[in-house]
């Protein structure tokens, strides 16, 4: 059977699903936080909850997802904190299937999201990147994909622009892409070193943790990426704030890995990108039930408003001096 959308994912066949793997389920099943995959914690009989996370049908190609969880054992081999998928018992096997659909397991990890800011905190994560980048860089991926302006910007682009950008937006929509482009086509993003890397490192996807300070979670975007994409995501505030920021994150990252420091000026360029990207996501999401019901505020007039004035705020950003390593 061919599953290509959640409609069959039912908390029984989450735990039969669960239990197909060789463990005992207690039935209890709490569905958590999460809108490309969906993940569920798990309780297990005489041991601990798992977590389950069942990937998008259709969206990564098998091999891709084995690569990811790969990527995760070589990182866990090196003893780095990343939350790595599960091996069935008895077996290497991290990537499961059942009834259409494909889910791998996780240890429950508590912690709480790194303060924005804080530059002791952010020291830390600066460190626990470069050993993360030092074993990206031993390897290149070879399924998973890569950052290019064809994934993150023509091809979100076309579905905003042909089903859900306001006819009266279109005209400022079409310029601010086409300047966007040219500038980073000017930036020649394909010049720079691509490594594996974690892809989507913002502070959601960090977990701190009191004895052991940061872990990564939920690589599920990894990609073959410049090593700034996973460091630029982390800074906040004003541009005084963010170059702090930034010298303590590479201060801590250059302890174990060696930083470029001209991809700083493709910092700016990586935001539209994403920006583009995400309003894209949505919009290729929005047949999916849980996007209107989590994201009201998407595809209304107000809202894309917003998303083009704040395009054409990048497009001036783009023009300033890149941000200073202190």
């Amino acid at each position: 059977m061919t599953i290509d959308d959640y409609s069959q994912l039912s908390p029984d066949l989450v735990i039969r699903a669960v239990e197909s793997t060789g463990r005992i389920s207690d039935a209890r099943v709490m569905a958590l936080n999460s809108y490309e995959n969906r993940v569920y914690q798990i309780g297990i009989e005489d041991e601990k909850p798992v977590i389950a996370k069942f990937y998008r049908p259709a969206r990564w190609q098998t091999a891709q997802i084995i690569e990811e969880h790969h990527f995760c054992q070589d990182l866990v081999a090196t003893e780095l904190p990343i939350v790595t998928p599960l091996m069935a018992p008895h077996s290497t096997e991290t990537l499961f299937e059942f009834e259409g659909y494909r889910f791998a397991l996780f240890q429950r990890k508590g912690g709480q999201a790194p303060e924005a800011g804080d530059l002791e905190q952010i020291h830390r994560i600066g460190m626990l990147l470069g050993r993360v980048h030092a074993i990206g860089k031993q390897q290149d991926f070879i399924a998973r994909p890569r950052l290019t302006v064809e994934r993150f910007l023509r091809v979100p682009y076309q579905c905003v622009r042909e089903g859900f950008m306001p006819s009266s937006l279109l005209a400022r929509y079409d310029a601010v892409i086409t300047l966007i482009s040219d500038k980073i086509a000017a930036l020649q993003l394909n010049q720079s070193v691509f490594i594996r890397t974690h892809g989507d490192c913002h502070l959601g996807n960090i977990l701190w943790t009191r004895d052991d300070g940061p872990w990564l979670v939920d690589f599920d975007d990894c990609q073959s990426a410049p090593a700034i994409q996973d460091l630029w995501m982390l800074l906040t505030g004003s541009r005084h704030e963010q170059e702090s920021q930034l010298s303590e994150l590479l201060d801590g990252y250059t302890m174990f890995c060696d930083f470029d420091a001209r991809e700083l000026r493709l910092i700016e360029g990586l935001r539209s990108l994403r920006m583009i990207h995400y309003a894209g996501w949505l919009a290729m999401r929005w047949n999916d039930p849980a996007f209107p019901k989590y994201f009201p505020w998407f595809n209304t007039d107000s809202y894309w408003q917003q998303h083009v004035a704040e395009l054409e705020q990048q497009c001036r950003l783009m023009d300033e001096p890149p941000l200073r390593w202190l």
